[in-house]
């Protein structure tokens, strides 16, 4: 090692004067009492150094991850609450129809700039059957949903739609009976926000593969209030059935889906999970040739729900000191 190598780390280890001179005699006597003066010293000294690199390059890269860690939980925890809002809120800002059983509303967008929509739905505690249908162009159904929802008070609907190109028109049918109305809105103020969210979910969430026939179930606790469900492909249709189940077999909300393209078209729900014992189960009802991409995961969490706050009267689970329809006693 020159001298003045030797020199640049004295001064990076001790902060020296950085600049190299010739040696003189003054220098050579100093430099035989420093400890870095013999070549073992200089071959430790090397090494301290890489050793300080790699240390120093390690703190660097932990450090930097945290703050990418920090800023991804910060991202999800936007992406979550991002164009979706908490159900009584998307309803207050809302302006809902109603549609009569055996009847069916449109809502047209000819715009281009409208890329997605939210489709709210709910009745005043009976049960909900309906059709909604995305039509683009003549005899062209790219998307479609059938719901059933056992009461639409307690568990309203609630998903978005996405409607690229232009053109579009979303239909909502009651196909229940004349005594079941519903309540229907189709919300395009906060699109931008709705296509975020369902990029930045996807992005940030593991998807879990579901093959053709396939099923996958997701078991949530009483603490979880509600759930966000998407669904996509890598291009291929999407042919599913969502079901939210509390106890065996007794499904409280089912949808079944299609589209003709689970990428430009993917599907995003919200559902309410009130009560204990909810169970989420998703079905690729399409060939073994077609497979989705699922990500079910808790949207509102609230950590003081207890399993002692819940009572189960008549087959159903309600919270102490409320109804089965979630108004006070």
């Amino acid at each position: 090692m020159k001298f003045s190598q030797l020199n640049i780390i004295v001064d990076f280890f001790f902060g020296g004067p950085g600049a190299a001179e010739p040696p003189n005699s003054a220098d050579v006597a100093r430099r035989d009492t420093f400890p870095f003066a013999n070549p073992a010293n200089n071959f430790r000294a090397t090494k301290s150094l890489e050793k300080g690199n790699r240390s120093r390059a390690s703190r660097a890269s932990t450090k930097s991850n945290r703050s990418r860690a920090r800023a991804l939980k910060k991202r999800k925890s936007n992406a979550r609450t991002s164009g979706l809002q908490d159900f009584n809120s998307m309803w207050d800002d809302s302006n809902p129809v109603m549609v009569q059983g055996r009847t069916i509303r449109t809502w047209s967008f000819p715009s281009r700039d409208v890329e997605a929509v939210q489709v709210l739905m709910k009745t005043d505690g009976r049960p909900l059957s309906a059709d909604v249908d995305l039509w683009q162009g003549p005899d062209n159904n790219p998307q479609k949903i059938s719901i059933y929802i056992e009461d639409a008070s307690l568990r309203p609907f609630t998903a978005a739609i996405a409607t690229p190109k232009g053109q579009n028109t979303v239909a909502i049918q009651n196909s229940g009976q004349m005594e079941f109305p519903l309540a229907a809105s189709v919300a395009t103020k906060d699109f931008d926000d709705l296509l975020g969210a369902i990029e930045d979910l996807y992005e940030m969430s593991i998807a879990e593969t579901v093959q053709g026939g396939a099923v996958k179930t997701y078991s949530f606790s009483p603490s979880v209030r509600s759930v966000h469900v998407l669904l996509k492909t890598s291009g291929r249709p999407l042919n599913a059935r969502v079901e939210l189940l509390q106890g065996p077999n007794n499904n409280k909300q089912v949808m079944e889906l299609y589209s003709d393209n689970g990428t430009e078209r993917p599907f995003l729900a919200l559902i309410a999970t009130p009560g204990l014992g909810n169970v989420v189960r998703i079905k690729n009802i399409a060939p073994l040739e077609f497979p989705l991409l699922a990500i079910v995961e808790p949207l509102i969490v609230d950590t003081d729900r207890r399993y002692e706050d819940f009572i189960a009267e008549g087959g159903n689970i309600r919270e102490s000191g409320l109804f089965s329809n979630g108004l006070p006693l």
